[in-house]
């Protein structure tokens, strides 16, 4: 073990292959059409921009399926969070609640404003531009997360516990 200025080896090997991770993601044609072409699979890295601004980065199993609960219009609250965060700024509903009741995230979309927030939301998110970068394990994935979105000061990440 070591103590000091020194960083962890175990942890270093984990850390090395994020710049480059990054630059892949960035120099990536972004998807503009919701149409994913067929190289773009598997788990790892993804991010949400509108005009070359990063604003939401996730990790994933399934870059596909992940896309797909973010950019259709009949996903509900729990799969798509990007766009409930994006309902609760428009709307003003911006402190979560988690007992049942009308500020629920069930209760929220019961009520017209936000719902249809919501549905604009996920309207929003199909026009933006979409990247991935693949990385296959789980522990480089979750740094790859943070890296990218600190790296780019996306402003709807949140590592914050609930």
């Amino acid at each position: 073990m070591i103590i000091g200025d020194t960083m962890h080896e175990i942890f270093r090997a984990f850390t090395e292959n994020l710049q480059p991770k990054f630059e892949a993601l960035m120099a990536q044609a972004p998807v503009t059409d919701t149409i994913l072409h067929p190289d773009i699979k598997g788990s790892g890295i993804y991010m949400f921009s509108e005009g070359g601004k990063s604003l939401y980065v996730g990790r994933t199993r399934d870059v596909r399926k992940r896309y797909g609960q973010h950019t259709r219009r009949s996903s509900g609250h729990n799969n798509a969070p990007f766009a409930f965060k994006l309902a609760r700024e428009t709307t003003g509903f911006l402190k979560s609640n988690y007992r049942p009741g009308e500020t629920s995230r069930a209760g929220l979309l019961l009520k017209p404003e936000f719902a249809s927030a919501f549905a604009d939301a996920i309207e929003r998110i199909r026009r933006m531009e979409f990247r991935f970068v693949e990385e296959a394990d789980p522990t480089r994935q979750c740094l790859l997360e943070v890296y990218v979105s600190v790296v780019c000061g996306s402003p709807y990440n949140d590592f914050d516990t609930h």
